[in-house]
């Protein structure tokens, strides 16, 4: 046996009925990315030498997401004894611990896994188990102790005798094992139990029958055993995953003026002396550079903001979106697949889409670059210090050069030179005084219209002092 050989096993075969999905629960995401992947996150930092997921037969979509981590299937599903098994063939050869962890139990950290493996071998016990603290255990398995601390066995609720229910150290699903020892202990696992299962708690019982020494692991942070077998506590861990999240930007040199109302994605990445005020989202892939500062109300994903930039209030920055240094994006302002030169601004009310914008250009309220033909994309370019005047549409694919000015209410469907004046709107008509006579002539047609109505009698509106 290698004493230093971690391997993990991860437990994800349920399919999560309370979820009422028809995703497995384990691909419910958290911070813009499936529970199971938080798990092994966590996972790969414990750098283990082998990891296998154990899942139900038919969950394709799961293996594809985790891969490259090996796969057991468990068919039929017969408890969590039985899905460990499941993973024997393929921890074959010397392994000094072998750790089982719940997909279902995204929060678990690498830190706590360390503890429990180094408890394991210092007490050179062939078990231990996280356990974890609950005022009202309910459906949670029960962890009995002996005078000496030391775990005799856990016990399932629905099995439990009334004063092993009063137990408040419970199961918190996370099982280190000694490596030599566990497949023969899971080898007598039985199911005489109330759901005919292969309880992999019963392990504990076993061994402590063959003389062997098993152990508590207190967890100290209760967001890292929480369980997610519903809608409502997927988003409590939402809510706590969020909260580190928001610690972490703090404590790095954020500034969040409303924590609260920030959502952030697990892989947000933010600079020192960034500004993000209420009530912003984002989605994965958006790096924001020192000094930037993102307005109320906005919505960023694989978006890279640069310097000094400012976005919003109310703007979004669709995947592909780069700004770079003291470039402006106002409010209602859409950007996809496109650069934002340096001090550019796009103030509002406008959409630039597949668009590389130089330094310097000022793009007007309700200008928008017309990306797509019905069949492809197109790009737009438009030269540095260009100003493009409000309520234009620039029909890609389309120059503008340097220095170019494009008038207000423009259609642009062709390139336009640098430093050129581009106009392309219909000439403007007066007719002098026609509003006046058009003003006379509609109110003479009414009032012969309304001339030539029948009289229609009005109803009588009878009183009760009529009756």
């Amino acid at each position: 046996m290698t004493v230093d050989r971690i391997s993990v096993i991860v437990l994800a075969a349920g399919k999560g009925t309370r979820m009422k999905s028809s995703l497995p629960k384990v691909m419910h995401g958290i911070a813009g990315r499936p529970m199971i992947l938080h798990l092994l996150a966590n996972v790969a930092e414990l750098r283990p030498d082998r990891v296998v997921v154990v899942l139900g037969k038919g969950m394709d979509d799961v293996a594809a997401a985790i891969a490259p981590a090996t796969v057991a299937v468990q068919d039929p599903p017969l408890g969590t004894g039985h899905a460990v098994r499941a993973a024997e063939s393929s921890l074959r050869g010397p392994s000094g611990d072998i750790l089982v962890l719940l997909g279902g139990d995204p929060l678990t950290s690498t830190a706590t896994m360390r503890r429990l493996i180094a408890a394991r071998r210092e007490a050179k016990a062939a078990i231990a188990v996280l356990g974890m603290r609950v005022d009202r255990p309910h459906a949670f398995g029960r962890l009995v102790v002996d005078a000496k601390g030391c775990l005799e066995r856990i016990v399932e609720a629905r099995d439990a005798t009334p004063g092993e229910r009063s137990i408040t150290l419970c199961n918190a699903g996370v099982m280190a094992f000694d490596g030599a020892l566990i497949w023969n202990l899971l080898a007598r696992v039985g199911n005489t139990n109330s759901k005919h299962e292969f309880y992999l708690t019963d392990a504990i019982g076993i061994a402590r029958g063959d003389n062997r020494p098993c152990i508590v692991v207190e967890s100290d942070d209760p967001d890292e055993v929480f369980k997610v077998d519903s809608r409502a506590e997927l988003a409590e861990v939402e809510a706590a995953v969020q909260r580190q999240l928001r610690r972490r930007a703090m404590d790095g040199g954020v500034t969040l003026l409303d924590p609260e109302t920030v959502t952030f994605c697990h892989d947000t990445l933010i600079e020192p002396d960034v500004v993000i005020e209420p009530h912003v989202v984002f989605g994965p892939g958006v790096v924001l550079r020192s000094g930037a500062r993102i307005r109320s109300f906005c919505h960023l994903e694989g978006a890279d903001v640069g310097p000094g930039a400012i976005v919003g209030p109310f703007a979004r920055l669709r995947p592909g979106a780069r700004l770079a240094e003291d470039a402006h994006i106002g409010n209602f302002v859409e950007v996809k697949n496109s650069e934002i030169g340096r001090g550019a601004k796009a103030n509002h009310l406008a959409y630039v889409g597949d668009t590389t914008v130089g330094a310097k250009v000022n793009i007007g309220a309700g200008t928008i670059t017309a990306n797509y033909d019905g069949f492809y994309k197109h790009r737009t370019e438009i030269g540095a210090g260009a100003s493009i005047g409000s309520n234009t549409v620039l029909v890609a694919p389309v120059h503008v050069g340097e220095g170019a000015i494009v008038g207000a209410g423009s259609v642009i469907t062709r390139d336009v030179a640098a430093n050129a004046i581009a106009l392309a709107r219909a000439p403007q008509e007066e007719r002098t005084g026609a509003a006046a006579r058009f003003r006379a002539a509609k109110s003479k047609r009414k009032s012969k219209a309304k001339s030539g109505r029948p009289k229609v009698p009005k109803a009588r509106v009878s009183t009760l002092a009529e009756g």
